[in-house]
């Protein structure tokens, strides 16, 4: 197999190499330990220089980057982690709307969207649903020209910092729960809506909001009623078109060998002169080069402009339970040095070993849950049948 990228894709990783190296700074990561992981000012330089927009089809009107120099964009930023949660609601969102939405949407939200202006927040998952989308209980109802709509969603992330969110609805109980949704991207400021912070063991914030009675106007529903599947489904298609690169892993490792080679063994010797210590790191670095493969070759499937589904499920699979894996081992060899916490003074290497060890067990659980990933890749690639 050839994994070697196209000359304009290589040429375009070096751009963003040499944009993190001016951009990437001490303060724009630390600024994110406050769990959200967003900067504005990082996220709009990443706006000035067209890459959000040049993420969005050219056929939708946007720059047409094409899936491989994305990958490689996602590549390089991850590996530097880099806080890009928002750039990649925002590329998702405005290419769903562009395609999907009506005039009003395209004119209100697109442009604040691509200039890193604004945000918009999913609003998808339910107390009592989970991984279940098309279960959603949140109701909205037609009444004269507005939408009344009650209900609430879990796990709203950046909704606190959005001004948008991009939410799912009941809005028909009479057919099968995935042909009665209809989607709204409701203003955050309508009256009605309450956001209540969710703090995670992973440092990370994320939000229960609340919807009491609220009324939108019907500009600001997408899509068709009632086929609020139809903009899931693209939604999905677009986020699998930016999500080739699935490297949480790499940060740690770099971590955990600037601690390794500092600590002492109680021989006098360092850390990193153990066998164990060196196997551990091996293996990790081989994990992160599998997750290489399974980034690259669905990049690549998404160049050629194949719809993928089990390929995007293996890598964030393998991807996700790897940095757990790997979270695990370090703070092991740590010992008790590695659960002092972010901040803490006496904290080696910052904390940053056990803000990993939070983190990486939400990573297996947003995004699809590793059971769902399992069962899809069951499903899709081993031809395994759906049990009851």
């Amino acid at each position: 197999m050839d994994w070697s990228f196209p000359p304009e894709a290589e040429e375009f990783r070096n751009e963003v190499k040499a944009f993190i190296a001016e951009h990437l700074t001490d303060d724009v990561i630390n600024s994110t330990h406050d769990g959200t992981i967003h900067n504005w000012d990082f996220h709009k330089k990443i706006a000035e220089r067209g890459w959000l927009g040049g993420a969005v089809p050219a056929d939708l009107g946007g720059g047409g980057k094409s899936a491989l120099e994305m990958a490689v964009m996602v590549e390089e930023l991850q590996l530097a982690g880099a806080p890009i949660d928002g750039m990649g609601v925002a590329i998702v969102v405005a290419s769903v709307v562009l395609e999907l939405g009506n005039d009003h949407l395209k004119e209100a939200i697109v442009p604040k969207l691509l200039s890193g202006e604004t945000l918009v927040s999913f609003g998808y998952t339910e107390p009592d649903s989970g991984s279940d989308v098309a279960a959603s209980q949140t109701r909205a109802v037609k009444d004269g020209d507005e939408w009344v709509i009650n209900g609430q969603k879990m796990w709203t992330t950046m909704a606190h910092i959005a001004d948008y969110v991009l939410l799912l609805t009941r809005t028909n109980t009479e057919v099968p729960k995935h042909k009665g949704l209809t989607f709204f991207i409701v203003p955050l400021s309508t009256p009605g809506i309450e956001i209540h912070p969710v703090h995670t063991m992973g440092t990370e914030r994320s939000n229960a909001t609340f919807y009491d009675s609220v009324r939108i106007g019907d500009e600001w529903r997408i899509g068709e009623v009632d086929g609020g599947w139809e903009i899931m489904k693209a939604a999905l298609k677009y986020e699998r078109g930016i999500a080739g690169g699935q490297f949480p892993s790499p940060p740690l490792i770099d971590a955990f060998i600037e601690y390794a080679r500092e600590a002492s063994r109680p021989d006098g010797t360092a850390l990193v002169e153990d066998q164990l210590v060196r196997e551990r790191l091996v293996r990790a670095m081989i994990d992160v080069e599998v997750c290489r493969g399974f980034a690259y070759n669905t990049a690549f499937l998404a160049s050629e402009g194949v719809m993928f589904g089990v390929e995007g499920s293996m890598t964030k699979l393998f991807a996700s339970e790897s940095y757990k894996k790997h979270s695990k081992w370090f703070i092991e060899m740590a010992g008790i040095e590695g659960l002092i916490s972010l901040g803490e003074e006496t904290a080696p290497v910052g904390g940053v070993l056990d803000e990993h060890f939070r983190h990486a067990p939400v990573t297996t659980i947003y995004g699809g849950t590793s059971e769902i990933s399992r069962n899809l890749i069951a499903e899709g690639l081993l031809g395994l049948p759906r049990t009851r």
